[in-house]
């Protein structure tokens, strides 16, 4: 099989507009680097397993039968990756001008590394918090879409998870980068695992970070690197399945890595279901969904 630089790994659901311009920012962006595009569609059913064959047909399409989530499709396309360097991307994502060849130098910069990100946008400009501090015990009441932060946005808590208090403007080694846009390589993959495919959509890649610091690595964020991230576009409203499935992923990463002993533990199961049971009786209208 031939080795290649760089295999780009999107999982794909029913956002095939926004796929067809995620590739289109892959091909027309000048890069040294020889690479393949692997896309894994979970079931879309959106007209995708003949859009990119008939728009692009140098890329990979894998049709699943049904929706497997984003680690388990993740693993699948590193199953088949040929590159010596690995990206996993997000559909809903366009590449900025050399930033793959910055995420490239970046990892070979510094040779402690095992995953970086680059810095995310919204289609406006807007800085996207994607690197940031592991979660705490306070974490789940003080996220981005929380209404602890609503109410009080500028609350230590959130400031320290999500690194609000730095400008964002320098390369930086931080504990974890978002899996909407994460360059690593086969070596590392090898040396750390693949992806837990216990997490259908979300933590999975927090955990993953996790995982790499466990193996002596570290974590940089590169704002050289600039990727747009139409985040949650495909989802108006996270339905109910979605809701239910971030908060089975923070439950999974509490007993990971965070566990304290029984008498922790069931307040924190207590905690997690109500927070869930509120947004399923109120079908919160966040639009983000990573």
């Amino acid at each position: 099989m031939t080795s290649l630089d760089l295999s780009v790994i999107i999982v794909h659901y029913r956002s095939s507009g926004r796929l067809a311009e995620c590739l289109a920012s892959l091909y027309k962006t000048p890069t040294d680097l020889s690479f393949e595009v692997i896309v894994i569609d979970n079931a879309s059913g959106d007209g995708t397993e003949t859009l990119v064959p008939r728009r692009f047909p140098q890329v990979r399409l894998v049709l699943n039968q049904e929706n497997v989530g984003f680690a388990r499709g993740t693993n699948q396309g590193l199953s088949l990756a040929r590159g010596d360097l690995l990206l996993w991307l997000n559909p809903d994502t366009l590449v900025g001008e050399g930033a793959v060849t910055e995420l490239a130098a970046c990892l070979r910069r510094h040779p402690d590394a095992g995953a970086v990100g680059p810095k995310l946008v919204g289609p406006d400009g807007s800085l996207q918090y994607s690197c940031r501090a592991f979660p705490s015990l306070a974490t789940v009441l003080f996220t981005r879409q929380s209404l602890s932060r609503r109410l009080w946005p500028s609350n230590p808590q959130s400031r320290r998870y999500l690194l609000s208090d730095w400008d964002h403007a320098e390369v930086r080694a931080v504990d974890w980068v978002s899996g909407a846009a994460l360059m690593t390589s086969r070596t590392v993959v090898e040396r750390v695992g693949p992806l837990d495919e216990r997490f259908f959509l979300f933590n999975e890649d927090v955990d993953w970070c996790r995982r790499v610091h466990g193996a002596g690595l570290r974590v940089y964020y590169d704002p050289k690197a600039v990727v747009v991230h139409h985040e949650g576009i495909s989802s108006a409203r996270l339905p109910p399945r979605l809701i239910v499935e971030r908060h089975r992923g923070m439950l999974r990463y509490y007993r990971k890595h965070m566990r304290r002993g029984p008498w922790l533990d069931l307040p924190v199961l207590i905690g997690v279901a109500a927070r869930a049971g509120l947004q399923l009786l109120t079908r919160s209208p966040w639009r983000r969904i990573r």
